[in-house]
């Protein structure tokens, strides 16, 4: 049975679907463009149960949260583990998907993500601030963090290191598993993959992975590390927006 998720919705207009990365929220990683996106459009989103699942399992359940919410076809904008969440949902979905916007995101992880996910995974263990501080120092670009008076970086740190939700380790694990590549040459509905180009999480290279693999699907490139939503928000809507037209 699909579970159905506590949705968020908001606006008016054609659909667009919203999934989140590991460890984030709807409005973690696309709150500063809600309002402007809600103008234009209906946006539905849902947090991930704390319970886990598989990538179908996320996959259908926010289908089924949109198809529920009265959406019955939409956009998915996808941001890092949700670009895998919205490749599933357009595979597994083709009828109710229009279209994917692919953000900071991956087909795979390689070694190096692996090793990057085996320390996330052992930092949820213990000490949040130092895990705060691993997150901060990979997810967040070197010019964004080197902005950051000492007090500033200090209160960064604290906030992270108090808003990790509950479910980020199954998620963490679910990026582990990750693997969409036998999928991408079948994505007929047009396609935006945008890739963060100062992200040392998951770089560059995997959003081309995916841009080459998707017929037809266009690639953009904006200056950002890992979390565009506080390094480069404006550049990201501008992107979003000019496909959603």
């Amino acid at each position: 049975m699909t579970e159905h998720f506590a949705p968020l919705v908001g606006g008016h207009g054609p659909g667009l679907l919203l999934a989140h990365g590991a460890g984030g929220g709807v409005q973690a990683n696309f709150g500063p463009l809600l309002d402007d996106l809600s103008r234009t459009h209906t946006v539905v989103g849902a947090d991930y149960p704390a319970a886990g699942g598989t990538l179908d399992d996320l996959a259908d359940g926010l289908v089924a949260t949109a198809v529920d919410a009265g959406v019955e076809n939409f956009t998915v904008l996808g941001y890092s583990l949700g670009t895998a969440v919205a490749v599933r949902a357009a595979t597994r979905h083709p009828d109710r998907v229009t279209g994917l916007i692919l953000t900071a995101g991956l087909a795979r992880p390689d070694a190096r993500m692996e090793l990057a996910l085996d320390l996330w995974a052992e930092l949820l263990k213990g000490d949040r601030t130092l895990l705060a501080k691993y997150l901060m120092l990979v997810a967040t670009s070197e010019p964004f963090l080197a902005a950051f008076t000492p007090e500033q970086l200090t209160t960064a740190v604290a906030g992270l290191a108090e808003s990790v939700p509950e479910g980020t380790a199954k998620q963490v694990e679910l990026v582990r598993s990750v693997d969409t590549r036998a999928e991408l040459e079948s994505i007929a509905v047009p396609t935006l993959v945008i890739a963060t180009t100062l992200d040392a999480l998951v770089p560059p290279k995997h959003s081309r992975e995916l841009a080459d693999g998707i017929p037809g699907a266009e690639l953009v490139e904006i200056e950002s590390g890992h979390g565009i939503t506080d390094e480069a928000p404006d550049a990201w809507l501008t992107a979003i927006r000019k496909v959603l037209r």
